[in-house]
């Protein structure tokens, strides 16, 4: 997988090797957008429905304020759509790796974004296999790095490489690299 390490090669310190590089399955991927679209898609019955029964009893004057009020409220029905794409066309941008230095994600649609993550700010490491995670032989490694970020709820926020194949060898190459 040398064109992987090749899309962290501008961001690598000095010295700095890279131990594995890797990509998220692409159905674990896209699967993870298939909640977000049976509620938009529901929503969008709903407000089918609703428009329906409107512009059919309503006066037509009052069309004018409800054509544009519906496009704006049917926006979880096609905004769940929309990012049903960008996960599929951001799907290509992400990559994994760690070094021996830090964790590296890339990640991105019309940009490249890189979360960095120094060993020495990872507070504890969880492997996860999810049933469909299961089903396409992958998993995920989650990295607790103690960091609630902008969230005032108090939840850490996880990073890490999900739908990852090989996990329990990987696994256990990562906690030998934490340590060291």
């Amino acid at each position: 997988m040398d064109f992987l390490e090749d899309k962290f090669n501008d961001i690598l310190d000095r010295n700095e090797t890279i131990f594995w590089t890797g990509i998220p399955n692409f159905w674990t991927w896209m699967f993870t957008a298939v909640p977000v679209l049976v509620i938009g898609l529901f929503w969008g019955v709903i407000d089918i429905g609703f428009s329906t029964v409107w512009l059919y009893k309503a006066p037509a004057e009052m069309n004018y304020f409800f054509i544009p009020f519906m496009c704006v409220h049917s926006f979880p029905c096609w905004g769940s759509i929309l990012y049903v794409f960008y996960r599929y066309l951001s799907h290509k941008n992400v990559a994994y790796a760690f070094t021996n230095k830090r964790v590296m994600i890339r990640s991105g649609l019309f940009g490249i974004d890189y979360q960095i993550i120094d060993y020495d700010k990872i507070q504890d490491i969880q492997v996860n296999v999810n049933p469909i995670e299961k089903i396409c032989n992958v998993g995920s490694i989650l990295l607790n790095t103690g960091n609630t970020g902008n969230n005032s709820n108090g939840y850490v926020i996880k990073k890490g490489f999900r739908g990852i194949e090989n996990l329990m060898k990987f696994s256990a190459g990562s906690r030998r690299f934490h340590l060291t």
